[in-house]
């Protein structure tokens, strides 16, 4: 085979397994990374390089891997835009973990986020308690918005903080 080619095959299809692996795995899994997350996101890169670029160690063996990732994800991502089962297949809906300060425990248990998170998040957004949240919402991204209430004026407070380290789910 074409050496290009073989590239370009072997990139598309370690893509595409990592694509699936997280989603079955959960996306959660890379999400508050501990050292065995950085240590398993280490391997996992080290792992599938060979299986991309096979022998080709070379510079244009490299950026053709590369460039098959960049171009994996733009369609991926316009397969997305375009086609909401795709989109649905990859990434799940909102998920409200606090309304009018009650904590939603089945909703935890299923993006799999302790209380002692959601409390950790809601302190980041500027606030106190779980009791002051209005709403408090998992987005599809992983980040967690809250909207809180002032109880001195009633006034509506939204904040949302992007995380270096995004919480996913599945």
């Amino acid at each position: 085979m074409n050496p290009i080619l073989d590239v370009v095959v072997r990139s598309l299809c370690v893509y595409l397994f990592m694509v699936i692996a997280i989603r079955l795995f959960g996306k959660n899994q890379l999400s508050q990374l501990n050292a065995g997350d950085v240590v398993l996101l280490l391997l996992i890169s080290n792992a599938v390089q060979n299986a991309m670029v096979g022998q080709d160690t070379s510079l244009q063996g490299g950026l053709i891997a590369a460039l098959v990732l960049f171009a994996a994800n733009f369609i991926v991502k316009r397969l997305m835009f375009s086609n909401h089962s795709f989109e649905k297949f990859l990434e799940d809906d909102p998920v409200i973990l606090v309304k009018d300060g009650i904590v939603d425990e089945k909703a935890l248990s299923k993006v799999k986020i302790t209380e002692d998170e959601l409390k950790e998040a809601i302190r980041e957004h500027g606030v106190e308690t779980i009791k002051h949240v209005k709403l408090s919402i998992l987005e599809v991204d992983g980040n967690i918005s809250v909207i809180s209430q002032d109880e001195n004026d009633k006034q509506t407070h939204y904040t949302r903080i992007k995380r270096k380290n995004k919480r996913k789910y599945h």
